[in-house]
């Protein structure tokens, strides 16, 4: 069994990097569903610019097929905590034997990042650097991204809003306070 990781982050009063995991045979109705919950004329689904309605319809269906997610939070300068979570979450697919990890790509400087912290983790994790396949894509590059965005946005917003997302969500690690010194330069 291959399991495909979708990854999308959110900034709020702390910051989230929330993984959606779908095994390769569900990957097909997973894109299906999302292409069909987004917006007539839209290329994508964001969470952030959707109606309270659309959100409250995405959500239902997201917790009727039963997704495994993942939310790594921190606190302090974005770009250090995103790589304690990034370095968290790459240990755990080590032990689950996560095959490939789709993050959303930020940007070639903060990409290239992220591929450094990918492969330190891989290789302090004591497995080859090619042992789980890894890429950026652009948030309209693959719909199955577009469910780590639907939970991130919900679990930021709090309230009302995270107690629907929250069946879905088997973890919330809290890696705490992270500073600016132990950023991957």
């Amino acid at each position: 069994m291959h399991t495909h990781v979708f990854v999308d982050e959110s900034r709020r009063s702390s910051y989230l990097l929330v993984a959606a995991f779908v095994e390769t045979r569900q990957l097909p109705a997973v894109r299906s569903l999302m292409r069909r919950l987004r917006v007539a004329g839209e290329r994508r689904l964001h969470f952030e610019s959707e109606s309270d309605t659309v959100r409250e319809d995405v959500i239902g269906r997201l917790v009727d097929a039963g997704f495994r997610i993942r939310t790594y939070l921190g606190h302090g300068l974005s770009e250090a905590v995103r790589q304690r979570c990034l370095a968290g979450l790459v240990a755990d697919l080590v032990d689950e034997r996560a095959t490939r990890l789709v993050l959303d790509g930020r940007g070639p400087v903060e990409d290239r990042i992220d591929r450094r912290v990918i492969t330190r983790s891989l290789r302090e994790s004591g497995v080859p650097d090619d042992s789980i396949l890894y890429e950026h894509l652009s948030s309209h590059g693959d719909p199955a991204l577009w469910v780590p965005d639907a939970i991130a946005w919900c679990h930021g917003a709090g309230g009302e809003w995270r107690k629907r997302v929250a069946p879905l969500v088997e973890a919330v690690v809290d890696i705490g306070v992270v500073t600016r010194r132990e950023q991957v330069r």
